[in-house]
């Protein structure tokens, strides 16, 4: 009887009842925080999964891009070969040349108004000199002999002279 008796008469101090009340309180807390973490855990590892998911993707689309990189680097190194390699056959240096100054003439036409008649007169009188260093065998050994620019102009005084004398006759 003494045994329930300091048992009812610890339970019924306000001690006791505030230390069973609070150990309750204890207990409900710590299951709450067992179940959230266990839940935080499942997030944790549902969010593991997306971030795996998606690195997974992104590593292939880098190699992905690093690849098609790589490809556009030999191509372009391809492509600059067979620019050089063309550059290199017979006459395609003239070409070259031809158009840096059709294009240089055509900036001079736009810029300079008083130009173009000046270069049309030019063009004609070096269009009728070729034409007269066509004709023969003295102009063909001309045209294979390569002259400086003076020679030329000299010769085409003499040519200039000879035709004005053909024509005076």
């Amino acid at each position: 009887m003494e045994d329930t008796n300091w048992i009812v008469l610890f339970f019924g101090s306000p001690f006791a009842k505030g230390l069973t009340l609070g150990l309750v309180l204890c207990l409900v807390i710590y299951i709450r925080g067992f179940l959230r973490r266990r839940e935080l855990a499942k997030e944790v590892e549902r969010l593991r999964g997306h971030l795996h998911t998606k690195l997974e993707i992104d590593s292939a689309d880098n190699e992905r891009r690093k690849n098609e990189l790589n490809n556009l680097r030999q191509e372009r190194d391809n492509l600059r070969i067979t620019v050089q390699s063309l550059n290199q056959k017979p006459g395609r240096k003239e070409i070259r040349q031809y158009f840096i100054y059709q294009t240089a003439l055509d900036i001079m036409f736009e810029k300079a108004p008083g130009f173009a008649p000046a270069w049309q007169i030019t063009l004609k009188e070096a269009e009728s000199l070729f034409e007269k260093s066509e004709r023969g065998v003295v102009p063909l050994l001309k045209r294979l002999m390569p002259t400086t620019p003076d020679r030329q102009a000299e010769e085409y005084e003499k040519i200039s002279r000879l035709s004005i004398t053909d024509t005076s006759r």
